[in-house]
């Protein structure tokens, strides 16, 4: 992830569209259509036609609520005793029915919002692990926080989607049934309230809308960057104390909340003066009304309660012809959202019209599957193609070879490794493997998840038919025999990576390939942290199981399981050697790609 301070150039000149611009419309739509035009389409408007029917019934308990009102003012004007508690009683009657529907109404309004996000938070998980995107949103920094866009803002979506949808429908029934009455009673009064109505939204789109959102949008991802500097302190927290590093640290931490606190005070000033507008827009409502009618009041030609009444319906349509100014803090937030959202459905959603534009100026890496690895004439290049690291690379491993990969720190020799597991592409040439599940990675620093023990030697898979039995062997075939029992069994739960040492979590490694058992094993300084005998164990534990091995080292013990040596010498250089023949210490060749064996020696790789 890319947690940059200062914002991209391109995120900075692109202007973020009005809560109603056919931009955001589009955004929105791309994100929200497979849901209600897909697999879940008749859930989805079955929920919504529930919802319609809700509103229906409460929109019009409240204007007969809303009718009762003007009666009960009127007889109270009329000091009509029998009209007055006849009024009462139909109100309490209402609201028996009336209450329960308004809290039904709003417990399937955030059930349904709750059933779509878990939809399509699975599909954006979906896209997000295919293929290992996840990996190339990381190493490329094309999206900021995509962890924030997946937990935060698809619940942001699709609650305000929902929210917005039913307000606008529920606005359209309030228009339609408050009309009527205000219609009724004065027609001055319904052409005031549209004029009005159509005023004051205008000024808020014109005036408030783009900053609002602007300012929302980088709210969202300064909070993001704010959080995951928190999030790495905790991580790291052992590394940080040994280093003495707090100083660092607070200040990185304060320059991320910085912007933060900037960014925010920002957005509350505007948010002041928007404020101001909805403020004044609002009350002005309680006089407008009264200021109309009351000639007619005044003259006995208009009864009180009707004026009361009228008050009520002008405020009610007045709230539906007014939903922008009302909601239009909301509503900018809830589209910055769908900006952010709308970008990562465009990197890791398979929808050909979401597609970014491919990158056909610089070639890729061609993978095909076989039986053996072997590398046609490969260029590698660091990810945005800075520099060339490894020039017209050609080899080939027989089935049970071992190839050490050495050089200088920053040749490219873990960058080698990522290329041959497909997570770089960067470069020309052709890389022939076995298929992905015959290959196993080890890195430096295992990845431990946190799981039950049996969990971890079984990782990545999600369950194994070996038996415990099995799997209690392959700790004690890794040096770590007493582990289980250490730690409660196979299936206590525990933070693996605080309660074990980086020498456990190696050998823990090891166990995964003998239960795996894959056909080629690729160690990135995967023993830098045991001793000499746990490590020529080891490794000698999986040359005698014939896999293909590829290492990278750089201690002289581990030449003795290896058939050969690849040499990194720099600016895209490289050498092949016999592993008897190398020495560490020893300085190039300076000749061809690959030394002539000694009568004994393992035959050099195939130099295709």
């Amino acid at each position: 992830m890319s947690f940059t301070d200062a914002a991209p150039t391109a995120s900075k000149s692109r202007r973020r569209p009005s809560p109603f611009s056919l931009a955001a419309w589009n955004r929105f739509v791309r994100v929200a259509k497979p849901y209600w035009l897909g697999d879940q389409r008749k859930w989805a408007w079955t929920f919504l036609a529930l919802l319609i029917v809700l509103m229906l019934a409460e929109t019009q308990f409240a204007v007969m609520l809303n009718n009762q009102s003007g009666e009960m003012t009127s007889a109270l004007a009329g000091r009509d005793t029998d009209r007055f508690w006849t009024s009462v009683r139909a109100c309490l009657g209402i609201l028996a029915f009336a209450v329960p529907i308004y809290a039904f109404y709003y417990y399937m309004r955030d059930a349904f919002a709750n059933k779509w996000r878990r939809w399509l938070t699975a599909r954006f998980l979906d896209g997000y692990l295919h293929d290992r995107k996840y990996y190339e949103l990381g190493a490329g920094g094309e999206i900021d926080n995509p962890d924030q866009r997946i937990s935060e803002d698809i619940n942001t979506f699709t609650g305000r989607s929902i929210h917005f949808l039913l307000i606008f429908i529920g606005s359209i029934m309030q228009l339609v049934a408050f009309s009527a009455v205000l219609w009724s009673i004065s027609h001055l009064l319904v052409a005031v309230l549209a004029v009005y109505a159509l005023v004051g939204t205008v000024v808020a789109l014109y005036v408030f809308g783009a900053p609002l959102i602007q300012l929302n949008f980088w709210q969202l991802r300064r909070e993001a960057d704010f959080r995951f500097g928190l999030m790495r302190l905790r991580e790291n927290a052992e590394s940080i104390a040994f280093y003495r590093g707090e100083a660092q640290e607070r200040a990185q931490i304060d320059s991320k909340f910085g912007k933060v606190y900037t960014n925010f005070s920002r957005l509350i000033r505007k948010q002041r003066s928007l404020n101001l507008f909805q403020r004044g827009f609002n009350q002005l409502t309680l006089v407008l009304p009264s200021v109309i009618l009351a000639d007619g009041v005044l003259s006995g030609q208009l009864e009180v309660g009707r004026a009361v009444q009228a008050a009520g319906a002008f405020a009610a349509v007045l709230g539906a012809v007014a939903l922008i100014v009302d909601n239009f803090e909301s509503l900018s937030r809830f589209v910055a959202g769908i900006d952010r959202l709308q970008a990562l459905s465009a990197l890791v959603l398979d929808d050909p019209a979401e597609k970014p534009v491919a990158d056909t100026k610089h070639p890729k890496i061609q993978s095909q599957t076989g039986d053996r690895l072997a590398l046609d004439a490969l260029t590698l290049y660091t990810p945005q193609y800075e520099r060339m690291l490894i020039k017209e690379l050609t080899l080939s491993l027989k089935p049970g070879d071992a190839l050490l990969i050495t050089g200088d720190s920053g040749c490219g020799k873990s960058s080698l490794l990522r290329a041959i597991a497909g997570l770089w592409r960067t470069g020309t040439g052709v890389i022939h493997h076995p298929p992905l599940d015959d290959i196993f990675f080890l890195p430096q620093q295992p990845y431990m998840q946190y799981g039950t023990l049996r969990s971890q030697l079984i990782y990545p898979s999600i369950k194994s038919s070996l038996a415990d039995e099995r799997l209690l062997q392959i700790l004690e075939e890794v040096h770590l025999a007493a582990l289980a029992d250490r730690v409660g069994g196979m299936d206590a739960v525990h933070d693996w990576a605080k309660l074990l040492s980086v020498g456990e979590q190696q050998r823990l490694a090891f166990g995964r390939v003998l239960v795996r058992q894959p056909r080629m094993v690729i160690l990135d300084e995967a023993t830098s942290a045991l001793d000499s005998s746990n490590e020529n164990s080891l490794y000698e534990r999986l040359r005698a199981s014939g896999t293909t091995l590829i290492s990278i080292a750089h201690r002289a013990a581990v030449l003795r399981h290896h058939t050969h040596v690849l040499q990194l010498t720099g600016q895209g250089a490289w050498e092949v050697h016999a592993a008897s023949s190398y020495r560490f210490d020893s300085p190039a060749s300076g000749e061809a790609n690959e030394l002539p064996a000694k009568p004994g020696d393992p035959q050099p790789l195939a130099l295709m």
